[in-house]
């Protein structure tokens, strides 16, 4: 899977699949980890932070 479709997939998912995808997803540049927290909903940012962990 290439990171547009990656993107794609992060945009359209809900917060626990987008926390899920962010998490998981191996082999991504900083930039792209960037780019998808664009597409994140800033208020669940702890809710990340918390999975990250």
């Amino acid at each position: 899977m290439n990171f547009e479709e990656i993107k794609t997939r992060f945009i359209n998912a809900d917060l626990d699949e987008k926390i899920k995808i962010y998490t998981t997803t191996e082999g991504l540049t900083v930039a792209q980890f960037k780019e998808l927290l664009k597409y994140y909903p800033i208020q669940h940012l702890s809710k990340l932070e918390k999975a990250l962990g």
